[in-house]
């Protein structure tokens, strides 16, 4: 028996399901796949999380693609800052 392979989403059905949620929420903001992504990768990152363990959840082949994405919060960046300054 093999296992069944998970149904890729599209970026249409995820605009599509984003949008029912955040209506639901009241946001009354248009929210973007894009930046789910960037924010999951952001707080894996502020949490810590290998730079690698994001790379691969994101499914990036080179580490400075992820790093994009991973930008560190203004408290984080400034307690290395202190701390490596």
């Amino acid at each position: 028996m093999t296992a069944r392979q998970p149904q890729k989403m599209s970026v249409a059905q995820m605009r599509y399901i984003i949008k029912r949620i955040s209506n639901r929420a009241e946001i009354n903001k248009e929210i973007h796949p894009h930046q789910l992504r960037h924010s999951y990768a952001t707080h894996l990152l502020n949490n810590g999380a290998p730079i690698e363990v994001i790379q691969s959840l994101l499914g990036h082949e080179k580490s400075e693609t992820t790093r994009i994405y991973a930008e560190l919060s203004g408290r984080l960046r400034k307690e290395y800052y202190q701390k490596y300054f």
